[in-house]
């Protein structure tokens, strides 16, 4: 029960930092083409990772 909080916690906090530093990560990454896009891709996908994160916690308390 302690993993899967810990886990919840992990990831959301991955997931929110992939949301704050979505441009320069883009910026590392992809060198080239529309970073825009990229920089959209990664801020979706840190936002699904945080709130399945925030629902693993949630559901363990």
């Amino acid at each position: 029960m302690n993993f899967l909080i810990i886990l919840g916690i992990i990831l959301a906090m991955f997931g929110v930092i992939l949301i704050y530093d979505a441009r320069p990560i883009t910026k590392k990454v992809f060198g080239f083409g529309d970073q825009n896009d990229a920089t959209l891709g990664l801020k979706l996908v840190g936002f699904v990772i945080s709130i399945i994160g925030a629902i693993l916690v949630y559901c363990n308390l």
